[in-house]
């Protein structure tokens, strides 16, 4: 197999902005542009935004982000993990997931949440499987039938 690196990512780079550009197209084939809530490259520059990704023998393969939000309380939202078609299957995006949680998690966070589609049975299994559980709409978000809301606290 494929050495698998996860570092963190300049969402500016051509590869990561590819990258995001090929999630932008599969979530808005899934779902109308007012159900996406999607983090634009320069969104993730911010001060506030830890962007990960998974690089399989040198290629980005996947990738996912953490925003500090303070709108609904103290959390870390999870945006934007995605994994290429020919790379899925690999166990990337726990990989990605584990990581978010691991260093945020050493930097005191202990409240994450997420919004994800009803049309991603794969991504809400695995979110249920590392210990999300749904919840009511937060901070900006309004309810949507395309939507499920999901958090998931840290002990400590």
């Amino acid at each position: 197999m494929s050495e698998t690196i996860v570092e963190k990512l300049d969402p500016l780079q051509a590869d990561v902005r590819a990258l995001i550009a090929a999630s932008d197209a599969f979530y808005l084939g899934l779902y109308p542009p007012e159900s996406n809530h999607l983090e634009s490259a320069d969104d993730l520059t911010a001060d506030n935004v830890l962007l990960v990704g998974c690089r399989v023998a040198g290629e980005l393969a996947a990738s996912g982000a953490a925003r500090l939000m303070h709108d609904d309380g103290n959390y870390v939202e999870i945006k934007r993990v995605f994994v290429l078609e020919k790379f899925r299957g690999r166990g990337l995006s726990q990989t990605i997931m584990r990581h978010l949680e691991s260093e945020l998690g050493r930097a005191g966070i202990t409240l994450f949440r997420l919004e994800t589609g009803i049309r991603q049975p794969e991504a809400l299994n695995l979110y249920r499987k590392l210990g999300y559980r749904e919840r009511e709409p937060f901070g900006a978000y309004r309810p949507d039938p395309l939507s499920v809301f999901l958090e998931k606290r840290l002990a400590g």
